[in-house]
């Protein structure tokens, strides 16, 4: 039976607990990806409180940390999701990507309404890449992929 957490304090000590293990046992997201059968994006999150595991990813995920049966039942539960406190984030990298939404938004917006219609791109049916490619003037670049479902406004 799915189960659901109102509050999030249990899923951040678990996050907390398994980011420590995974540091403690020196493994990579791709590492905890391939134990899970999942993609690193969506496992990732999920080790961070932000998806519920499948029963057989989660036990792969907590033997693979050594983490307690505990851990492996929370890590199945439908989290209450959201990782950044109210307010305008403080860690540079993801104040990096609150800038990027400060000036690109309207822009995505426009152009998503413009080809789809009135709608939203759907944050759960999703997926996320992150590559490292290799810059033309040198050094290396950022390719993000935020690729999710359109979900068009249903009148009623």
């Amino acid at each position: 039976m799915m189960h659901a957490q109102f509050d999030p304090a249990a899923r951040q000590v678990l996050a907390n607990a398994a980011v420590e293990a995974k540091t403690r046992k020196n493994l990579s997201w791709q590492q905890i990806a391939e134990a899970a059968g999942l993609s690193v994006a969506f496992t990732t999150a999920a080790v961070l409180g932000q998806h519920a595991l499948p029963e057989q990813s989660a036990k792969s995920v907590a033997e693979l940390l050594g983490l307690d049966e505990d851990a492996v039942m929370l890590l199945q539960a439908v989290p209450t999701r959201g990782s950044i406190p109210g307010g305008i984030p403080t860690d540079p990298t993801i104040y990096r990507f609150y800038e990027m939404l400060q000036v690109y938004g309207t822009t995505l917006k426009a152009l998503v309404h413009e080809q789809f219609g009135d709608g939203i791109i759907s944050a759960i049916n999703f997926k996320l890449d992150v590559r490292k490619v290799a810059d033309p003037e040198g050094g290396e670049r950022a390719v993000i992929t935020l690729d999710g479902k359109y979900l068009p406004t249903k009148p009623f």
